[in-house]
């Protein structure tokens, strides 16, 4: 086995995740009540024995290096580390990360040790074993290998497709191709599924994952004797005609959280019986950090379909296709319906809580007789009573000071109040 090194990207802005990601970057935004999205692929890399990490990170980092100081510590008999790269000025260069290809330019020699180098991003939601993809490279003697996902094709349109002929080679790439000629053009022959064992299954087109393996040396030339600053857009289809760059079949689950869209839905998906991304795999558990809560207390409330995170308080409620994050607290006779509600980083006192009734203030949480319908509450939060977030006006898009409505989900971002009464 080949030595290899991971590099986690998690330096972007995430703007199609506004506002989730106002206050903090992307790989730091929670999912499923009470993980970060960064937990991913660091859970995928600790699975596969692949425990020499770095990740790069640049906007609006502060939660996502607490939260990655908290939760993995490796031990100190051994050689493997968990290290944090911040863009920062060098006598090379003066500049941010300009884009992917970049942040890993401008760290290059960091990663020069290994053989190869494991380029993953921080904000996806899959399981993968990266043994199997390392397998697999060794065995093509490839310069690149790409993790594919194989898609139907009315759902190409949405990512950058690739290519390959029967012995998965990459021949051709497309950045969200829009016109017929392009989807046809890249269609995939049944024949390619084979090598894989796997059924096609009216599958047509192959969805760059994101996750790329390169030989070292590779990585260096192209990346020191280029300006390229993405992967994506600039690197991959540069070497497709000059590198020998294979596509690797990944068949599981794998959801690109990229928009409040996918966000939210990826989310109510795993409210289903048996969700199609299992956080209950005893086997390769997904890490988080350790916050030593109780678990949650539900007061004569009717809970269906739903997740409810440790440390939460529900009275006289009904909560259906929902994620009730940590610390939540829902009062009597209120109403989620197909809604993510991330909880709270702390418990408020009993003296808090009587401060903010003598100052006008909702606690913390959502109050009594709301009404809350295919929204995303932020953490800290504060919704008082009465409020109905249920989108009267049926809008699409929206942006207001204290509320944001994409696709027609309402977002409340973190720590805003929503005063007694609001209808939204």
């Amino acid at each position: 086995m080949a030595s290899v090194v991971t590099a986690i990207l998690a330096g972007g802005p995430g703007r199609r995740l506004y506002p989730l990601t106002k206050k903090r970057s992307k790989p730091a935004v929670p999912i499923a009540g009470r993980f970060r999205l960064i937990d991913i692929p660091i859970s995928n890399c600790i699975h596969s024995g692949l425990r020499k990490i770095f990740i790069l990170t640049q906007f609006s980092s502060e939660s996502l290096h607490r939260h990655i100081f908290h939760t993995y510590r490796f031990d100190n008999f051994s050689k493997d580390f968990l290290t944090i790269l911040s863009a920062q000025q060098t006598i090379e260069s003066a500049d941010w990360y300009q884009g992917t290809a970049d942040s890993v330019r401008k760290n290059l020699r960091f990663l020069k040790e290994w053989e190869l180098a494991l380029i993953l991003s921080g904000d996806h939601l899959y399981r993968m074993d990266y043994n199997k993809f390392i397998d697999f490279h060794l065995q093509k003697k490839a310069d690149i290998s790409i993790s594919v996902n194989p898609v139907h094709y009315d759902q190409a349109p949405e990512f950058g497709v690739m290519k390959v002929n029967k012995d998965s080679q990459i021949v051709d790439f497309c950045e969200k191709p829009k016109e017929l000629e392009e989807l046809d053009k890249m269609k995939v022959p049944e024949e390619a599924f084979q090598q894989f064992q796997l059924d096609a299954a009216g599958r047509t087109h192959l969805a760059s994952m994101g996750v790329y393996l390169f030989n070292q040396e590779v990585l260096k030339e192209l990346l020191e004797n280029t300006d390229f600053e993405d992967f994506g857009r600039d690197v991959i289809p540069f070497t497709i005609k000059r590198k020998k760059v294979y596509g690797y079949f990944f068949d599981g689950y794998w959801q690109d959280i990229g928009t409040i869209k996918s966000f939210f839905e990826a989310n109510i998906a795993l409210t289903e019986p048996l969700p199609k991304f299992n956080f209950y795999n005893e086997e390769r558990p997904i890490f988080s950090r350790a916050r030593f809560l109780p678990g949650s207390k539900i007061i004569s409330s009717e809970v269906n379909n739903s997740i409810l995170c440790e440390g939460s308080i529900i009275n006289y409620s009904k909560i259906n296709h929902s994620i009730v994050g940590i610390r939540s607290r829902i009062g009597e006779n209120s109403v989620i319906e197909r809604s993510v509600v991330m909880g709270a980083d702390f418990f408020q006192t009993y003296d808090e809580i009587a401060q903010n009734e003598k100052k006008g203030i909702p606690n913390i949480g959502i109050g009594s007789n709301c009404e809350i319908r295919e929204a995303i509450i932020d953490k800290n939060a504060r919704i008082g009573k009465g409020v109905k977030l249920i989108n009267t006006r049926g809008i699409s898009d929206e942006t207001s000071e204290n509320y944001v409505i994409k696709d027609g989900i309402i977002v409340i971002p973190k720590n805003t109040i929503i005063p007694d009464g609001k209808v939204i």
